[in-house]
């Protein structure tokens, strides 16, 4: 009298469902296995220029997928070119400035542009220009800020 027949899955309908979310997962991992391959080659590229490193690590991952993108983590170069480069910069600056800090030519200490003498070891650093009382280099004959020339004195040969 009132009763709801029961529901029948057709076999037909059930197959065509299970092969259709099949074909979806198979397309899925291949997808998958594709964008690692391409992850892969694109960060090993980044990260150096030797052509044999690239073919590997893309071998890796082709051929093992995750057990060998997991593999490539753990081997690939810990820095990409742009970060060498990036560290080289600031190293090369680093050393630069440390340069082109004055040092005594005693003692090799860090001193002052203005010192005259070394405090620690009595080194001559500088010396005055007589002319305009500014620090002159000891090797300089000639003052660059006044032009006062210091002249040698020549020896005269006598007859």
């Amino acid at each position: 009298s009132g009763k709801i027949p029961p529901m029948t899955l057709d076999p037909s309908l059930l197959n065509s469902l299970i092969l259709l979310l099949s074909g979806f997962g198979a397309a899925f991992l291949l997808a998958l296995w594709v964008s690692l391959i391409v992850w892969t080659f694109r960060d090993i590229r980044a990260r150096t220029t030797d052509r044999l490193s690239h073919i590997l690590a893309v071998l890796l991952t082709a051929i093992l997928n995750l057990p060998g993108l997991i593999l490539y983590l753990l081997l690939r170069p810990s820095q990409t070119l742009e970060e060498a480069y990036q560290r080289s910069l600031e190293e090369e600056m680093i050393l630069q400035a440390l340069e082109a800090q004055a040092q005594c030519p005693g003692c090799e200490r860090t001193v002052d542009a203005a010192w005259i003498i070394c405090p620690t070891c009595r080194t001559r650093l500088k010396k005055t220009c007589p002319s305009c009382q500014r620090l002159l280099e000891l090797a300089w004959d000639i003052c660059p800020y006044c032009g006062w020339e210091e002249r040698k004195s020549e020896p005269t040969v006598q007859e």
